[in-house]
């Protein structure tokens, strides 16, 4: 007799269970599909601002960019993704600058944590939600940043280099005031110390 009631309860609470999860497959067959058709509605497609896809350099409406080659976006990478090579040029004021000459950024090996952004003391990179970066082989994932040619210093004027010229020559007569007196005074004491001592006693 136990048997027979053990049976109808068990059978109970499994007609009970699957009316329940018929009731669950009910409801979603019925709720409206909010599957995405990529590709074909890509225009429709909606992906957040917050979004990281691929690092970029920020360029302004004139063409350039806030980068100073200062490699600290290099260094604070994890993994090596982020490689800069740069150049020394001669500015307007005839000093020497460090100039960012190719910015490379390998998104293949990139883990978009965004220190590269966070530490970047002049606010020069940013991520983009750009996310269709499909491509056949990985060395195309290697890309340049500064995609721009990068603008020449502009040249000194004939005032500039007659003042860069006058501060030259006043550096070398300043050296060279400043290494004749240390001679001079370096003979002083050579001669002071020939002079014998009077060492007669009275």
């Amino acid at each position: 007799m136990g048997s027979v009631k053990d049976y109808f309860s068990s059978l109970g609470s499994g007609i009970s269970s699957l009316l329940k999860g018929m009731q669950v497959t009910g409801k979603e067959f019925v709720t409206p599909k909010i599957t995405e058709k990529y590709p074909e509605d890509r225009e429709k497609v909606h992906v957040p601002e917050r979004f990281r896809a691929i690092l970029e350099l920020k360029y302004d409406a004139d063409g350039n960019h806030k980068c100073i080659a200062c490699g600290i976006c290099q260094r604070n990478c994890p993994n090596g993704t982020i490689s800069l090579t740069t150049k020394m040029v001669m500015t307007a004021d005839g000093k020497q600058k460090r100039k960012l000459d190719n910015y490379m950024y390998d998104l293949g090996s990139c883990t978009f944590c965004q220190l590269c952004v966070t530490s970047c003391p002049q606010d020069a990179l940013e991520f983009k939600n750009d996310f269709e970066q499909a491509v056949f082989t990985r060395e195309k994932l290697v890309k340049k940043l500064n995609y721009l040619p990068e603008k020449e210093e502009p040249a000194p004027t004939p005032e500039q280099l007659a003042k860069i010229q006058a501060e030259k020559e006043a550096k070398i007569a300043a050296a060279k005031a400043a290494a004749a007196a240390k001679k001079a005074a370096a003979a002083q004491e050579a001669v002071k110390a020939d002079i014998p001592k009077d060492t007669t006693e009275k």
